[in-house]
C-alpha cells in the first residue's frame, strides 16, 4: 500500500506541474502524438474528444509496457539472477500501480466529460498523461536492470592463475609439510 500512496503523491505533484506548463508546440502546428511528447500541453487546450482518445491510447501503451517488463522479469527469473529479478520486479510493481491509477483516472475522465466538468476532466486527463510518461521511464529503467551486470557467474568460466616461483615464504594457502616430530609420551605415573 505504501507504493500506491507514493505513486499518488508523485502523480499529484506532476499534475500540478503539468497544468502550469505552456504548450510545447507553436500555434498552428499539428499536435504531436502523446507518446512522443515529453512535456505536456495544458489539458484545457486539448479538446474533450481528443482527451478520451489520448487517454485510451495511453492506457494501451502502458499495458504494452507492462507486458514487456513482465517479459524482462521472466528473463531474469530464467537466468536465476536475483539482482536483476529484484530490480525488474520493483519496476513492474510501480508500473502496475501507475496503470491501476490511470485506469481509474480514465473512468473518472469519461464520467467528468459526460457531466461537462471541465476542471475534473482536465485533472484526470493530466494524471493519465503523467502516468504514461512515468511508465515509459520505468520501462527504460527495467531494461537497464536486465542489462546491468556488475559480475556474471557462468558455468563455462575458467580462471588460470600463474604463481610466481619467487614468492617470499611460499604460498600461505599451502603450508610446508612439517618434518617428523618425535614427541615423548608423558610419564605413566606422577612420581619420578
Amino acid at each position: 500500500m505504501r507504493t500506491v500512496g507514493t505513486l499518488v503523491v508523485v502523480l499529484a505533484a506532476g499534475v500540478a506541474l503539468a497544468q502550469g506548463q505552456a504548450p510545447s508546440q507553436p500555434a498552428g502546428a499539428p499536435p504531436a502524438p502523446a507518446a512522443a511528447s515529453v512535456s505536456f500541453e495544458k489539458a484545457s487546450d486539448v479538446p474533450d474528444g481528443e482527451k478520451l482518445t489520448r487517454s485510451t491510447q495511453s492506457l494501451g501503451a502502458m499495458r504494452e509496457v507492462l507486458r514487456q517488463v513482465l517479459g524482462k522479469v521472466e528473463e531474469a527469473r530464467r537466468t536465476k539472477d536475483v539482482v536483476k529479478l529484484n530490480c525488474a520486479n520493483e519496476k513492474l510493481t510501480q508500473i502496475k500501480g501507475l496503470l491501476r491509477i490511470s485506469e481509474q483516472a480514465d473512468v473518472s475522465l469519461q464520467e467528468a466529460l459526460s457531466r461537462k466538468e471541465t476542471s475534473t476532466s482536465d485533472h484526470e486527463y493530466t494524471k493519465v498523461m503523467i502516468a504514461r510518461q512515468k511508465v515509459t521511464q520505468l520501462r527504460a529503467e527495467a531494461e537497464e536492470c536486465i542489462g546491468q551486470l556488475a559480475f556474471r557467474t557462468d558455468e563455462n568460466l575458467f580462471v588460470e592463475v600463474e604463481e610466481p616461483e619467487n614468492l617470499p615464504g611460499g604460498d600461505p594457502t599451502r603450508p610446508p609439510v612439517p618434518d617428523d616430530v618425535v614427541v615423548r609420551p608423558p610419564p605413566a605415573s606422577p612420581i619420578r
